[in-house]
């Protein structure tokens, strides 16, 4: 009786591009797969997708985390909300950065 192989392993010595190679032949991973492989694991890729989003919200401007992320102008605003982002702060660290030479490798040289 022949052993059973789990679907894809034939491709595991098969040379790619991706991170994350998928099941047929230069195609990468579907998000679900991932999602199913990871959350078998006991890692919830959602949470983990919101706490970045949260703490990304609560450091930069709303429009910034739309365009970095591609999400929506709306999602980001809302995502700012909860976590009670000020992007005030973020537009005088910013300035400060600008009016101050840089100073942070000053020590290595």
């Amino acid at each position: 009786m022949a052993t059973r192989r789990p679907p894809g392993s034939v491709l595991v010595k098969v040379p790619s591009d991706w991170l994350f190679p998928g099941r047929w032949p230069r195609q990468p991973l579907s998000e679900e797969s991932l999602a199913r492989r990871l959350r078998t694991l006991g890692i919830r890729p959602a949470q983990g997708r919101k706490t970045g989003l949260f703490a990304l919200a609560a450091e930069i401007p709303a429009a910034i985390l739309a365009k970095m992320l591609g999400i929506h102008i709306k999602s980001a605003i809302q995502w700012q909300k909860l976590s009670a982002g000020d992007w005030a702060t973020y537009a005088a660290e910013v300035s400060q950065r600008n009016a101050e030479p840089d100073t942070a490798f000053q020590q290595f040289e």
